[in-house]
């Protein structure tokens, strides 16, 4: 469940099937560095439902603890991911649906998808089998799922579940008008932070990130702290080594020659950053992936 995330955060879904906006699959935080999914949003919505073990998911600078039997829905536009602070596993079904299989091609469809689930409504809502309703769509994402993947080719029975899933959301989310100022920082942060995916190999000052979203240094520090949860150097490193663990993976080359490539001053500084982050060494993470291959 590797994610393709792009340099504004955006995802590219890989839906089940091509030319069919739904994307339907069984997960786990194991299968993700750290035992967590990379920052993302797409215009989709998104159900998850934990079928086992526990996560955090943080969605547009909130974090929300999930259970077995409990899940979420990700409102469109949203940043979010999902992670074990605890590295523990946790296995769960996500759904995600594009707007276009919700009428998003007409007039009227797209303006009623951006009354419900636009940018002036709640980023999310917590799903609990205890609340009638809740219950109800944790249901239904099991239901959906288990369609994609019966064989069935009836599409028209899947954009039925779809939009019965939506339908039972919309009817609960509320109206969050001063939401709507967020989407001018987020607009910043996709700046700064697109700035460090392309530039993450060379030297970079938090005046440089604060430059790129055409803001102060205080104010780059309070968005990256409000919304993403950690100061711009710590998400600097992070993506270092998001980008250091895909070469030790997919490519030979030396681990100095990672460090250097990820933006790290020397081999030894590497070492002890990336010990410090992932537990362990970049040798020893390399070896273990070879282990397994």
């Amino acid at each position: 469940m590797k994610l393709e995330v792009f340099s504004d955060l955006s995802e590219r879904l890989n839906y089940n099937l091509p030319d069919f906006p739904l994307y339907a699959r069984k997960g786990s935080l194991r299968h993700f560095d750290r035992y967590a999914a990379a920052y993302h949003w797409h215009p989709d919505v998104e159900f998850i439902l934990i079928l086992d073990g526990s996560m955090e998911y943080f969605v547009n600078g909130q974090t929300v603890p999930l259970s077995k039997g409990e899940g979420i829905f990700v409102n469109s536009k949203r940043l979010h991911y999902g992670f074990s602070a605890a590295q523990t596993d946790c296995t769960f079904l996500v759904i995600v649906i594009h707007p276009s299989l919700l009428g998003e091609g007409t007039l009227a469809g797209k303006t009623y998808f951006e009354q419900k689930f636009g940018s002036a409504t709640e980023h999310f809502l917590l799903l609990q089998p205890e609340v009638p309703w809740q219950q109800k769509v944790l249901d239904s994402i099991k239901q959906l799922y288990e369609h994609m993947h019966d064989g069935s080719d009836n599409l028209f029975r899947r954009m039925s579940q779809a939009a019965n899933l939506c339908a039972l959301v919309s009817d609960h989310l509320q109206s969050a008008p001063e939401q709507g100022n967020d989407e001018h920082a987020w607009m910043l942060i996709r700046a700064m932070t697109r700035h460090i995916h392309q530039n993450y190999e060379e030297k970079l000052t938090i005046d440089e990130i604060a430059g790129a979203g055409s803001v102060c240094r205080s104010t780059c520090c309070s968005l990256f702290k409000k919304h993403l949860g950690q100061t711009p150097n710590n998400y600097l490193i992070q993506y270092r080594i998001q980008k250091s663990c895909e070469m030790l993976k997919e490519t030979e080359r030396s681990i100095g020659e990672i460090a250097l490539a990820s933006g790290f001053q020397t081999s030894s500084y590497f070492s002890m950053v990336f010990r410090k982050h992932m537990g362990f060494s970049p040798q020893h993470f390399r070896q273990t992936v070879e282990a397994v291959k």
